[in-house]
């Protein structure tokens, strides 16, 4: 059966495309052993609820789980609560709290003895309960993050995931400079019950995080960060690095005290990071996987086959989906993520909580859709068809899907 469809080109012109099959991807009979990876997971709107700007994130919380289900299938952990659930684009506290503890007690009917909800899920903790604009640089200011701190970890903790210390937009504004930041996480890190996943978000994903770690320059920043997890080096399970610079992470890896892992979440470079140097690889928490899951898991599959070739050709083969996906402004990558889930059957409608569907224009999902037709994401070709169609239609692009049988001799 071949599908076709019309598609619009930036120009205006339309022009058919046929699509492709769906690549050969296939979901892991044993624990993925080669590589750690958390696929950072979005979550779904209900579809007649007040998702608007402003308003509280009303969940459909089926279709929420059924996609951390879906993944967990392929054999990939969880990053929940992160910025990819648009913490601080529409996801308060009070929603997070909920995503927290519903996520963890659907991973406890996955774990098994091999694989613990630690190995299923991490989740988030940051300060978010906190306005930035009602907290001042000082001692005040920095008690009153902590305490924010203090109360999310103890919730992430409670549910059994790992805890994911995501940076702090209040932290950003109160703190002075770099003894800051190490009295805060370093009184956060001595009291964690068990280690966690230290979060380095850049500009590009969140620009109120300028100076993060106490300054502008990112190697005065990594000499911090670094004195950190040397400190602390117990109690850090690894970091995640989201700078979407590959020789910062490199550098970076090559130097963390044994046994913290380098959790990439650089969304352009990640086929690299993760294949390695020959001497270190990168681990990756990764909001790209969330869209790419079928063939990341095949990749890591061949990885523990012993066939790096093959791993590193699958996951270069998704590259300039996930490049297009995270392109500035960056922040709006979680349209896309939606988009393509959408697609795929995972949620009822193309709509975000905060109304951030509006994030990406219409040349930009089409240009999406044919990127992930290429890559073989489209995992029912004949359902993406008919949705981008209908898409389309409603935007006022006349768009016409085809289906031919194939006559064979």
């Amino acid at each position: 059966m071949t599908i076709s469809i019309t598609l619009p080109l930036p120009t205006g012109k339309l022009e058919s495309l046929t699509l492709n099959a769906t690549g050969p991807w296939r979901k892991p009979t044993e624990l993925i052993r080669s590589r750690k990876v958390y696929a950072a997971a979005h979550v779904t709107p209900k579809v007649l609820g007040n998702n608007v700007p402003g308003a509280p994130a009303d969940i459909d919380w089926d279709a929420t789980l059924a996609f951390r289900r879906e993944l967990w299938s392929w054999g990939v952990g969880i990053a929940d609560a992160m910025d990819t659930a648009q913490r601080g684009m529409g996801l308060d506290w009070a929603a997070t709290q909920d995503l927290i503890n519903r996520s963890a007690a659907e991973a406890a009917r996955f774990a098994t003895p091999e694989r613990t909800v630690r190995d299923l899920l991490a989740c988030g903790a940051g300060t978010d309960q906190l306005d930035p604009a009602d907290v001042e640089p000082g001692a005040e200011g920095l008690a009153a993050v902590l305490a924010a701190y203090r109360e999310q970890i103890a919730v992430v903790e409670a549910s059994g995931a790992k805890v994911i210390l995501m940076a702090s937009r209040a932290l950003a504004k109160v703190a002075s400079g770099p003894e800051d930041y190490l009295s805060v996480y370093g009184t956060l890190l001595d009291e964690v019950k068990k280690p966690v996943v230290l979060h380095w978000l850049g500009t590009m994903f969140d620009p109120a995080l300028a100076g993060y770690w106490g300054g502008e320059d990112v190697a005065a920043a990594t000499a911090t960060f670094s004195q950190l997890i040397e400190t602390h080096a117990g109690n850090v399970d690894g970091v995640k690095v989201s700078l979407l610079d590959a020789a910062h992470e490199i550098a970076l890896r090559a130097n963390l005290p044994e046994g913290v892992r380098l959790y990439t979440g650089d969304d352009f470079n990640y086929p690299e990071l993760i294949d390695g140097d020959g001497e270190h690889y990168s681990d990756a928490l990764l909001g790209i996987f969330a869209a790419i899951a079928p063939a990341a898991s095949t990749a890591l599959q061949e990885y523990d086959a012993g066939r790096p070739t093959e791993a590193r050709a699958i996951l270069d083969s998704t590259r300039d989906l996930g490049l297009h996906i995270f392109e500035a402004p960056t922040y709006y990558y979680k349209t896309g993520i939606a988009f393509l889930a959408w697609l795929n059957g995972y949620q009822p409608g193309f709509q975000m909580i905060g109304g951030l569907h509006s994030g990406r224009d219409l040349n930009h999902l089409v240009k999406l859709f044919r990127l992930a037709n290429t890559a073989g994401l489209l995992l029912d070709p004949a359902l993406a068809a008919r949705r981008m169609a209908c898409f389309l239609n409603a935007a006022g692009v006349d768009s016409a899907v085809t289906v031919a049988e194939e006559v064979h001799a």
